[in-house]
C-alpha cells in the first residue's frame, strides 16, 4: 500500500482519524507523518511495520464518520474563542475588571507598557492619576494572555492594605501580605514559593537576611509602588567612579534579576539628579539610556520604550473635561487664649531644655518632638501625652535599675530612618512612638523625680486649659468652616488619636488592647458629637474591614469623618470634596498625601482644603508664612500645583528642620522668614519643572485615536450577553443547573466534572479557587459594581474557565470518536457551504507564540473562500446531522482552506505583528545599542587613562581590573540585546490548525426535492396576546431583489446620518451585529457619541428579523443602538423608520437557543421615528 499526502486514514494505532502529511518506505518499515483530527491538530511521526500497514484504512471523501453534535460543536468553538478573547478584544482587562479607565490610563497600558513582549516599564504620572488601576490592568492583561502566573507587589508599608483591597475589589485578585510573622511561620519552607500572589513592603525585603531569600524564587511579574525609593547615587573621584547603592536599591537589583516582567510606579522618579535617574532606570533595562540626552531625545521623538510621564493639566476625559477639578487651599489663622499661650510656652520650654540635653540620643529627641507636635494638635492631646509620660516615669521610681541600663533604644536597634518611619503603617508608627515616649536622660532617681514634678505642673496647667469652654482652634473650626458646611460632607485630619477622641470620641471606657490611656480613663464625648453632627472615625488601631465599614458609613450616612493618617491606607474618599487639616504635619509629603486622598482620580467636585494655624506659635508663624508664599506663587504661576511640591519649595533645607530650628532658637525667626521670602517665581518655576520632570513628560495624548480604539474594542469584545448565554448553554450541557431570578443567576451546586479543576495546581494558581456554589452571579460589571455581593463572572473567572476547560477536554472532536464537523441552518438563507474555524499562531524566533487567533473562513458551494466574523455561528440554527445526506463531499480535504488561511489571513496577521515588532526593535537599536556603545566607549577611554596613569607609577591595579570587568559586562549586555532584537523580529507562521467545519444549509429556500424546514423563530410579544410570524415571508424569494433592497437601505441610512452631521461608516461585512457605525463630534472637534445602526430593508413593507447576534448587541449598547427600517426600497420613494434602543422597545420571549426574533410591522411601526 502507498499513501499520499492529503489522504484521510484510520488505523488501530491512531487515536482518531488523521490526515497523511508524509509517507515513505524505509529499510524494513515505513515512515508515516500524520495530523490527528482530535481537535488539537496533534502531529505524530510513526514507524509503521508491514503487518501494521495492512490495518490502515483510507477514507474516501464521502466517508466522513459520525458528525459532531451541533450544540457540542458550537460550545467547542466558543470555548476556543473565549480562551483567546484577548486577541479580538484589545482591551480585555477593561472588560473583566471593575474599572472604567480614562484616556491617559488606556494609553499607558496599551500604547506603552504592553507593546513590548517583555514588560519593563516605569509609569511616572503625577499623583492621583490612578497608577494602581494602570498596574492592575497590566497585571490582568498579562494574566489573560497567559504570560503571568506569579506576581509580587512591593509597596511602602502603609500602602500594603490598600493594594490588597484594590486588587480584590477592582480586579478580583486575592493577594496575601508577607511580613515577618508569616516568614517565621514558614521557617521550614520558602514563603515566596508558597504564595503565587503576594504583597510585601520594600523596607521588609531590603533587610539583608530577607533580601537574600528573594534569590530562591522566580516571579512572572513584579510591581513596585513608590519605586523611586530604590535609589542609588554616583560619585566621581580622581581615581574612580563610585556608586552608592541603598539597601532598597540592592533589593531592586535582585527583583530585577528574578522576574520576567517588571513594572515601576512613582510620581517622583527623580529630583534633578540625572545620573541617579539613569541608575534607577538601570533596574528596568541596564544600560538602556547611557546618556541623559538620549532620554530627552526619546521623549521628544515620542518613542521612549521604558517610561511614560503625564502631567495633571494634560489629563482629560474623552469629552475634553479635565479629570482633576480645581483645588482651593485656604489658611484659617487664629490666636491662642492666654491660658493656651502659657501652656504652649511652658511645654515648649520643657521640650527645649530636655532636647538640648538629649541631642546625642536620637530616640529621646524623637520622643520630645512628638510632644511638641501634640502640643499644637490639641490641648487634649498634649494633656494625655504628658499624663502618659509621667505615669511611665513614675514606674522608674520603683525600678531604678532601668535608669542605668546602657542599652540601645528601639529605634536604633531597628535601624529606622525618619523616612522609613514615615513609610510604616500607622499602627506600627504609633507603636514606635509609644515605646520611646518614656525615654529619659535621667541618670538617677532624683533626676526622675525632678522631671516628674515638672510634668505634674504642666499637666495641671493643661487640665485648666482643657476645662475651658472650647479651645481657640475648635472655635475657628466652628466659625470659619462648620458654619458654612450645610449638608455637605467634611473630612478632618489629625495626626493623633487623642485629638480624634477630643473631636469625635464616644465617651466609652478605654477598650482592652487599645491605645494606652492614663488611668484607664474614658474617651471624652467628642465636641462634634456634642454639637449634633453625625460623625465617623478612622484610626490606625482599626482593622481594614473596620476602616472599610467606616468609609461606607461616611459615604452613606455620616456627615463628618475625623481621621488620622490611616484614612490614606486602603480607603477611598473621593465622594468627599471638603477637608480640614486640624493639625499640620511637619513632613510636607504627608500633607500632600492628605490632599491627595480627595484631590485625585474619581473626584467630581471642586476641592476645598482648610489649614488651621495658631499665629502665636513658632510652628504657626512659619507655616502661615509658607502658605502665604505658596498662595502668591499660585496666583503668579496660574497653577495650584505649588501645593504638590511643598517639600521642595525651600531650597537647601527642609520644613521640619526650619521648625525645629525655630523652636530651639537655633535660628532667628526673622532669618527663617527671610529664607521663605527668598523664594521667587522664577526659582519656583524651575523647581516645579525639575520636580515634575516637565522636560520628560509626554504632553500630547491622542484622545480621538484612543476614543476610536475604545469604541472598536467595545464593538469586537465578547459582550456580557454572549458570555451569559454561552455559560448557561455549556453549564447545562455539562450536567449543571443554572437558575435565573431578579436579573441574577444562581448555581447551587457546581458539578464534580468542573470542581476537579480546582484541584489542579496550575489552574488554581492561574484563575483562583473554585467554589462549590455561586448563589448570586452576574455577567454585567456595571451591576456588580453597584452590588458587590454579586459574583462578577467574565473571562478569567475560575467558574467560567472551568467550564471552558471541560468543554475543550470532554467535547473535543476525537474524544468520543466523532469528527470536527457538524450541520447548521441559516434562517436568513444567506449562507450555504462550509464555515471553517481555524486557529492560527504567529511565533517569534524563540518559539514563543506572540499572537494566536480563531478565524472563520466561509467556503461557498463553488469553492470560493472569504473571511467571516466567527460570531456568525450565533445566528445559525444547530441541526441534526442525520437529517441531511452525507456531507463529506462538501468538506473535501481542506488544503485550499489551509492555503487561504496562510496567505489571506495569517500572513496579514503576521505583517500586523511584524510592524509593531519592527518599531520596537528600531527603538531598541536607536537607544539601547547606542547607549551601550557609548558606555563601552567611555569604559575603553577609562581603561586607557588608567593604563597611562599606571605607567606613570600610580597604583591603578584594582581600578583597572574593575573597569575591565565592567567593559566585559557591557559587551555581554550588547550581545544579549542584539540577540533579543533578532529573535523578536524573526516571526514565523505555524501551520493553521483546523478546529472544525460547520456545514451550512439555507433554511429560507426550499430544496427542490425536500419538504420545507420549519424554523421556530421567536416572536416579539405585544400586550396583550401574541402575533405569529406569518408577516415574515419564509417562502422562496428573489435574492437579487433582497440584495438590491439592502443596498438602497444602506444608502438611505448613510445619507441620513451625513445630512444630520454624523460620520457614518459601513461595517456590514464585518458581522459585528450592526451595519453602520456613526460617530458624532462637538463643534470643537471632541467626541460627542456613537450610534450603532442595524439596517433592515423591505422592498415594500412587512415584518423584520433581528438575529441573535444583533439582539445581543442591541441589549448591550442600549440607547446607542438604533434599528433603521427602510420600506419601499424597490420604489422611487423609500421611507426611513428609526427606532432607538429596540431592546427596550420590544419585549421578546428570550431564549438562549434562539438564533433570531421576528418583529411584526404592527409592533415596530408605532415605535419608529419616520423620516
Amino acid at each position: 500500500m502507498t499513501l499520499q499526502p492529503g489522504q484521510r486514514i484510520t488505523a488501530p494505532f491512531l487515536a482518531t482519524p488523521a490526515e497523511v502529511k508524509a509517507f515513505s518506505a524505509r529499510d524494513g518499515y515505513y515512515h508515516l507523518e500524520v495530523v490527528l483530527e482530535d481537535g488539537h491538530h496533534t502531529f505524530q511521526s510513526k514507524a509503521v511495520f508491514p503487518d501494521q500497514l495492512a490495518s490502515i484504512e483510507v477514507l474516501g471523501e464521502g466517508e466522513t464518520g459520525p458528525a459532531m453534535d451541533a450544540e457540542d460543536f458550537f460550545l467547542f468553538i466558543e470555548a476556543h474563542r473565549l480562551r483567546l478573547a484577548h486577541q479580538f478584544d484589545p482591551q480585555l482587562a477593561v472588560s473583566v475588571s471593575q474599572v472604567d479607565p480614562l484616556p491617559h490610563q488606556i494609553e499607558a497600558v496599551y500604547h506603552y507598557a504592553l507593546r513590548s513582549p517583555r514588560v519593563r516599564f516605569l509609569i511616572a504620572d503625577d499623583p492621583g492619576a490612578g497608577k494602581t488601576i494602570m498596574a492592575g490592568l497590566i497585571l490582568k492583561e498579562l494574566q489573560l494572555r497567559q504570560r503571568v502566573r506569579r506576581v509580587l507587589i512591593v509597596a511602602p508599608g502603609h500602602l500594603k492594605s490598600q493594594w490588597q483591597r484594590e486588587m480584590k475589589e477592582r480586579f478580583g485578585e486575592s493577594f496575601v501580605i508577607v511580613d515577618r510573622s508569616m516568614m517565621n511561620a514558614t521557617w521550614a519552607g520558602n514563603v515566596w514559593e508558597e504564595h503565587d500572589d503576594a504583597i510585601v513592603s520594600i523596607d521588609f525585603i531590603k533587610q539583608p537576611a530577607v533580601r537574600e531569600t528573594l534569590r530562591s524564587a522566580r516571579w512572572d511579574l513584579v510591581i513596585v509602588d513608590e519605586a523611586h525609593k530604590m535609589a542609588a547615587y554616583a560619585y566621581e573621584t580622581k581615581r574612580e567612579r563610585t556608586v552608592d547603592k541603598t539597601q532598597r536599591y540592592r533589593a531592586g537589583e535582585i527583583l530585577s534579576q528574578q522576574t520576567e516582567h517588571l513594572l515601576f510606579l512613582t510620581a517622583t522618579p527623580h529630583k534633578g539628579d540625572a545620573e541617579a535617574f539613569r541608575l534607577f532606570l538601570d533596574l528596568l533595562r541596564p544600560g538602556f539610556f547611557g546618556r541623559p540626552d538620549l532620554l530627552e531625545e526619546s521623549v521628544r521623538d515620542g518613542d521612549n520604550p521604558i517610561f511614560v510621564r503625564r502631567l495633571k493639566e494634560d489629563m482629560k476625559r474623552f469629552d475634553g473635561a479635565p479629570i482633576f477639578p480645581p483645588r482651593h487651599v485656604k489658611t484659617v489663622a487664629f490666636r491662642l487664649t492666654d491660658g493656651e499661650r502659657a501652656l504652649y510656652n511652658g511645654v515648649t520650654r520643657y521640650v527645649q531644655e530636655y532636647f538640648d540635653r538629649a541631642k546625642e540620643n536620637r530616640s529621646i529627641a524623637f520622643a520630645l518632638m512628638i510632644l511638641q507636635r501634640r502640643l499644637t494638635s490639641s490641648t487634649h492631646a498634649i494633656c494625655r501625652s504628658l499624663e502618659r509620660r509621667r505615669a511611665r516615669l513614675e514606674e522608674l521610681l520603683t525600678l531604678p535599675e532601668r535608669i542605668r541600663e546602657a542599652r540601645e533604644d528601639y529605634l536604633q536597634a531597628a535601624n529606622l530612618t525618619d523616612e522609613e518611619i514615615e513609610d510604616l503603617p500607622e499602627d506600627e508608627r504609633m507603636d514606635i512612638e509609644a515605646r520611646v515616649e518614656h525615654l529619659t536622660i535621667a541618670k538617677n532617681i532624683a533626676d526622675v523625680q525632678v522631671e516628674i514634678d515638672e510634668l505634674t505642673d504642666l499637666i495641671a496647667q493643661a487640665q485648666v486649659v482643657r476645662a475651658q469652654a472650647e479651645e481657640s482652634k475648635l472655635a475657628a473650626l466652628r466659625d470659619d468652616i462648620l458654619s458654612n458646611l450645610g449638608d455637605r460632607k467634611l473630612l478632618i485630619f489629625s495626626e493623633f488619636k487623642d485629638t480624634l477622641d477630643y473631636l469625635a470620641g464616644d465617651g466609652a471606657p478605654a477598650r482592652a488592647g487599645g491605645a494606652a490611656r492614663a488611668g484607664g480613663q474614658e474617651r471624652p464625648l467628642g465636641k462634634l458629637i456634642e454639637w449634633g453632627y453625625d460623625v465617623v472615625t478612622i484610626d490606625g488601631s482599626m482593622t481594614m474591614d473596620a476602616r472599610i465599614e467606616a468609609e461606607h458609613t461616611f459615604r452613606d450616612k455620616a456627615q463628618i469623618m475625623v481621621a488620622t493618617e490611616a484614612a490614606g491606607e486602603g480607603i477611598n474618599l473621593q465622594f468627599c470634596s471638603l477637608m480640614v487639616n486640624y493639625d499640620i504635619p511637619w513632613n510636607p509629603v504627608r500633607l500632600e498625601q492628605r490632599m491627595g486622598r480627595i484631590h485625585r482620580y474619581g473626584q467630581p467636585y471642586e476641592v476645598f482644603i482648610w489649614n488651621l494655624l495658631a499665629r502665636d506659635t513658632r510652628e504657626g508663624q512659619i507655616l502661615e508664612r509658607l502658605f502665604e508664599k505658596l498662595d502668591r506663587m499660585r496666583e503668579a504661576l496660574g497653577s495650584d500645583r505649588v501645593f504638590d511640591i511643598i517639600d521642595q519649595v525651600l531650597p537647601g533645607t527642609r520644613l521640619d528642620t526650619l521648625i525645629r530650628e525655630a523652636i530651639f532658637s537655633q535660628r532667628r525667626m526673622e532669618e527663617i522668614e527671610q529664607h521663605i521670602d527668598a523664594v521667587n517665581v522664577d526659582s519656583l518655576r524651575r523647581t516645579m519643572d525639575e520636580a515634575f520632570l516637565t522636560g520628560l513628560a509626554t504632553r500630547h495624548i491622542d484622545y480621538t485615536g484612543l476614543q476610536r480604539e475604545t469604541l472598536e474594542a467595545e464593538e469586537n469584545r465578547l459582550v456580557p450577553e454572549y458570555v451569559a448565554d454561552y455559560f448557561q448553554r455549556a453549564f447545562r450541557r455539562l450536567g449543571g443547573r443554572v437558575e435565573r431570578r431578579d436579573g441574577l443567576y444562581s448555581v447551587s451546586d457546581v458539578p464534580y466534572e468542573l470542581r476537579r479543576w480546582g484541584q489542579d495546581l496550575t489552574f488554581k494558581s492561574t484563575y483562583g479557587a473554585l467554589q462549590r456554589d455561586y448563589r448570586r452571579i452576574t455577567f454585567d460589571k456595571a451591576y456588580a459594581r453597584v452590588h458587590p455581593e454579586a459574583t462578577f463572572v467574565a473571562p478569567g473567572h475560575p467558574l467560567l474557565e472551568a467550564v471552558n476547560a471541560t468543554v475543550l477536554q470532554d467535547l473535543a472532536p476525537g474524544a468520543s470518536g466523532v469528527r470536527a464537523a457538524s450541520v447548521f441552518g441559516d434562517p436568513e438563507g444567506r449562507h450555504e457551504g462550509v464555515l471553517w474555524f481555524v486557529e492560527g499562531t504567529v511565533a517569534d524566533g524563540s518559539g514563543t507564540p506572540v499572537g494566536r487567533r480563531v478565524f472563520c473562513i466561509a467556503q461557498a458551494p463553488d469553492g470560493a473562500l472569504r473571511s467571516l466574523n466567527p460570531a456568525a455561528l450565533w445566528d445559525l440554527q444547530p441541526l441534526d446531522p442525520s437529517s441531511f445526506p452525507p456531507s463529506g463531499g462538501r468538506l473535501g480535504r481542506g488544503e485550499a482552506v489551509e492555503d487561504f488561511a496562510i496567505t489571506q489571513v495569517l500572513l496579514p496577521y503576521r505583517r500586523e505583528i511584524a510592524a509593531q515588532r519592527d518599531h520596537e526593535a528600531a527603538v531598541k537599536e536607536k537607544y539601547g545599542l547606542r547607549s551601550l556603545d557609548y558606555l563601552m566607549q567611555a569604559s575603553n577611554q577609562k581603561i586607557l587613562d588608567y593604563q597611562l596613569r599606571q605607567q606613570l607609577g600610580q597604583e591603578m591595579d584594582l581600578a583597572l581590573l574593575q573597569e575591565q570587568r565592567a567593559l566585559e559586562q557591557l559587551g555581554e549586555r550588547r550581545a544579549a540585546l542584539e540577540r533579543e532584537i533578532r529573535l523578536e523580529r524573526n516571526l514565523t507562521v505555524d501551520a493553521p490548525r483546523i478546529l472544525g467545519a460547520a456545514i451550512i444549509v439555507p433554511l429560507r429556500q426550499e430544496p427542490p426535492e425536500q419538504s420545507a424546514f420549519v424554523y421556530p423563530e421567536r416572536t416579539s410579544e405585544p400586550s396583550p396576546g401574541r402575533e405569529d410570524a406569518s408577516g415574515y415571508d419564509a417562502s422562496p424569494y428573489d435574492a437579487d431583489l433582497r440584495d438590491a433592497s439592502e443596498a438602497v437601505g444602506m444608502a438611505v441610512t448613510v445619507a441620513y446620518e451625513r445630512d444630520h452631521g454624523w460620520h457614518p461608516e459601513d461595517v456590514s461585512a464585518e458581522n459585528l451585529g450592526f451595519d453602520v457605525r456613526s460617530i458624532g463630534y462637538n463643534p470643537d472637534g471632541t467626541y460627542a457619541g456613537a450610534r450603532y445602526i442595524e439596517v433592515k430593508a423591505r422592498a415594500q413593507s412587512g415584518a423584520v428579523r433581528i438575529s441573535a447576534n444583533e439582539w445581543k448587541k442591541a441589549r448591550h449598547f442600549g440607547d446607542d443602538f438604533w434599528l433603521y427600517i427602510v420600506t419601499g426600497a424597490s420604489t422611487d420613494a423609500p421611507e426611513l423608520h428609526r427606532i432607538q434602543n429596540p431592546a427596550a422597545q420590544f419585549r421578546m420571549e428570550e431564549d438562549i437557543q434562539a438564533t433570531g426574533y421576528i418583529v411584526q410591522e404592527a409592533i415596530w411601526r408605532p415605535r419608529a421615528f419616520v423620516t
